[in-house]
């Protein structure tokens, strides 16, 4: 284990610094070593935490510690709460224009740096290296995005009800925002948050998943190289209770973004409402995919496999129920099969990795619970199905085979639950009614996606599916340039695109009286 420089990093005491270490092996994968910071990041100074706690980040493919990184709580996060809102009416005050450079050479910063980002993504969340990278370049272009997009911020000029005043709009910074990331995308959730907040002229503290700490580090030193002022960018790590409480109980933060579970969502909500704080919040998906009889079968095959097996099945807008017209259902489901048989799983570092591990054994216990429960109830087995043996030192990973498994029945968990891993069931329906009527029959509603060649099915369908996003004859639909977000228990807000900035800023009316002497 590699020891950092003890100067890097601050307590606010006289007191020893704790030992915060990465591991020789991912030191020996990143060329730049200033981007494995092993501290939190507040008022411009490397920190760590006050009463010297300390915990480990694993690499889900091995089970081994990667990195030892300090246990924050609540009095932390105060002091990166104060940091940021001292700097606030500073940075507030900055033009779009200068806030834009910064911005650019921030993602300028984020390209020249993708092969040692990569490296640590692909470590602490086990994504194969083409999807870190990948990640990273759709993390970037936020960036890039807002840098750009915030000069186009404007107010309005009202038509007045008589001619004794003059009537107009303002848009302005919200204040100090809370960021409370995921580790399934430990860089693009970041970056789809912190850049608009920081475009629009908010400061930020951020509290990037546990699990995949790393990432978000590189982010931070890579931002303060870009000429991002001190205290306009904190970062704590840690306990998690601990820090959102404090977040969440703040009157000085006035707006919490949020990516992870319904549940943490709804609670974060409610915590929020005492202060009256702006929310967005991005929660579960139970993303259905709908394959009507007079689709291209290759094309919605090679979609399905691609949304539903990407990271693993380890993404919210994953297809994770999949409705199939009974006249193609035989022949959609072998298409399928056969291409998840091919696929590779392994470490996500080796070349010919198709699949990486999930986040945590409990990830693999969730998947595991969910085959069993469906082949109880009729579900017949095409692939997988199974945990992978493989060899030292990957026997110790959370690994899963990518499975296909054909009848799924509504009567199964995998159709209630999301099951968040490489699992594909195959539903059956007859009527476009009945495959709309089941796609609907959930809580959630972030992502959708059906393939079809017909225009009028095209329109009816998507205007019939309860969902914020739809994918229709396609499953990348993330962009910078687009909204994303959902409707029913899947969140509130957009990220992304103009409505993205519009999240940050506020809107404040100016009336202007002109009968004066």
């Amino acid at each position: 284990m590699a020891q950092p420089s003890a100067a890097a990093y601050s307590t606010g005491a006289p007191s020893e610094p704790v030992e915060l270490t990465v591991s020789e092996d991912l030191l020996s994968k990143v060329t730049d070593k200033e981007l494995l910071r092993t501290g939190g990041l507040i008022g411009g100074k490397w920190t760590q935490a006050t009463n010297r706690a300390t915990f480990h980040v694993h690499n889900p493919a091995t089970g081994k510690v990667i990195a030892t990184m300090p246990k924050m709580r609540a009095d932390e996060t105060l002091t990166a709460i104060a940091a940021a809102h001292a700097v606030f009416p500073t940075w507030a005050n900055t033009t779009a224009k200068e806030r834009g450079a910064i911005l650019m050479r921030w993602y300028q910063e984020i390209l020249n740096a993708s092969d040692d980002i990569a490296a640590i993504m692909t470590a602490e969340c086990g994504k194969p290296l083409a999807e870190s990278k990948a990640e990273i370049a759709a993390g970037a272009a936020s960036v890039e995005w807002f840098a750009a997009e915030c000069r186009r911020v404007t107010g309005d000029v009202l038509e007045t009800v008589d001619r004794s005043r003059r009537m107009l709009t303002l848009k302005q910074p919200v204040g100090v925002v809370a960021a409370i990331t995921p580790w399934n995308f430990p860089m693009s959730m970041i970056t789809r948050k912190v850049a608009p907040a920081i475009a629009a002229g908010c400061t930020v503290v951020l509290k990037p998943a546990e699990a995949t700490p790393l990432t978000a580090l590189a982010l931070a030193e890579l931002a303060d190289r870009a000429g991002v002022p001190d205290g306009v960018l904190n970062v704590v790590l840690g306990d998690a209770p601990s820090i959102g409480h404090a977040m969440m109980s703040s009157e000085t933060v006035r707006k919490i973004g949020f990516t992870g579970s319904t549940a943490v969502g709804k609670m974060l909500a409610e915590q929020a409402a005492k202060t009256v704080k702006r929310v967005s919040l991005e929660l579960g998906g139970n993303a259905p995919f709908i394959v009507f009889d007079d689709a291209d079968l290759e094309l919605a095959a090679a979609g399905v496999v691609g949304s539903a097996l990407r990271n693993s099945g380890q993404t919210c807008i994953c297809a994770n129920r999949v409705f199939v017209q009974d006249q193609v259902y035989d022949k959609f489901a072998e298409l399928v099969a056969a291409r998840v048989a091919a696929l590779r799983v392994g470490d996500g570092a080796a070349a010919d990795t198709t699949h990486g591990p999930l986040i945590s054994p409990a990830g693999v216990e969730k998947v595991v619970a969910h085959v069993g429960d469906a082949l109880a109830k009729g579900a017949k087995l095409l692939v997988g199905g199974a945990v992978p043996q493989l060899p030292e030192p990957l026997a110790g990973g959370n690994f899963y085979s990518p499975t296909v498994l054909a009848e799924a029945t509504i009567d199964m968990r995998c159709f209630r639950e999301e099951t968040f891993g490489p699992l594909i069931p195959l539903f059956r329906f007859k009527e476009d009614d009945e495959a709309v009527l089941m796609a609907n029959d959930t809580e959630y509603g972030l992502a959708a996606y059906f393939y079809t060649r017909d225009l009028r099915r095209a329109w009816t369908i998507a205007e019939q599916l309860e969902y914020g996003m739809i994918g229709l004859n396609e499953v990348a639909i993330g962009s910078e340039v687009a909204p994303f977000g959902g409707v029913k228990q899947s969140g509130l807000g957009r990220e992304q695109g103009r409505h993205g900035l519009d999240e940050f800023l506020e809107v404040k009316y100016l009336c202007m009286g002109l009968n004066y002497s």
